[in-house]
């Protein structure tokens, strides 16, 4: 589990969060929404550790980050994986190259192990034969799931996504939703998603913690939010077509 507690944040002298508790627990895809501005970013650097709040806790499994030594906080990267914005692979570096780099990195695995390790988890985001690809060969949704095999070639006990789906279209933002989630479910791993993807809140939404002005102004599921009567919330979602459509038939359904 990880735990967030008081959790706060300035940039000279201006507050971007604002006392943040949450829990995050293992096996659960977890999302955090809010509009730009909002400080889902900047709470996911804490949670990270790219970022160093002035008050508040992280911890990780009941261990304070804030109290780890620099040879923990190390162990704990290890633990973490994760899928950035824009992908990040190395351009220059084949997939395998880019997939192989945290072990090289982390690990001293003999260089068969290691490419076992590789083509097993280019297996579980069913991609084969994709070797000696370079990423720009790749198209974006494979790219992603380049990234995400990458981020869980050191079998993770946290993974970390920041907008998984930016650039995707619809369709194939429904394939790496579903990617996650049966990856979450079947390691257990402890998942949170940065996201302004109404669809992903509709597809994994197991939690989900939504920041407005650096405060947590909501928490619930996917389906709370059909019953919550939180203005803040019913606005930022219902300005998605898709959640327009939803309540307009909800709305239909109870006036017949």
């Amino acid at each position: 589990m990880i735990e967030v507690k008081d959790l706060y944040k300035e940039f000279d002298g201006v507050p971007v969060l604002k006392g943040i508790s949450a829990t995050f627990e293992k096996g659960k895809t977890s999302l955090v929404i809010g509009e730009s501005g909002s400080g889902k970013t900047v709470f996911l650097k804490c949670m990270l550790g790219l970022l160093t709040p002035e008050k508040g806790d992280i911890c990780y499994d009941g261990k304070n980050y804030g109290e780890m030594t620099g040879d923990e906080k190390r162990n704990l990267r290890k633990e973490i994986g994760m899928v950035f914005q824009g992908g990040a692979l190395f351009d220059s570096s084949t997939v395998e190259e880019n997939i192989i780099f945290p072990l090289k990195m982390f690990t001293d695995k003999p260089y068969n192990e290691m490419l076992e390790r590789v083509n097993f988890v280019l297996q579980r985001v069913n991609l084969e034969n994709v070797n000696d690809k370079y990423p720009a060969e790749l198209s974006g949704g494979m790219q992603k799931r380049v990234a995400i095999a990458r981020a869980i070639v050191m079998k993770p006990k946290y993974l970390f996504c920041d907008e998984p789906n930016s650039g995707l279209d619809p369709k194939t933002s429904i394939v790496i939703d579903n990617l996650i989630q049966e990856i979450t479910d079947e390691y257990e791993i402890i998942t949170i998603i940065n996201s302004h993807d109404m669809n992903s809140v509709m597809e994994i939404g197991e939690k989900i913690i939504f920041l407005k002005d650096g405060i947590k102004e909501w928490e619930g599921t996917s389906d709370d939010i059909f019953k919550t009567d939180n203005k803040a919330i019913t606005d930022f979602v219902y300005s998605s077509n898709l959640f327009k459509k939803v309540r307009e038939a909800q709305l239909k359904e109870s006036g017949s």
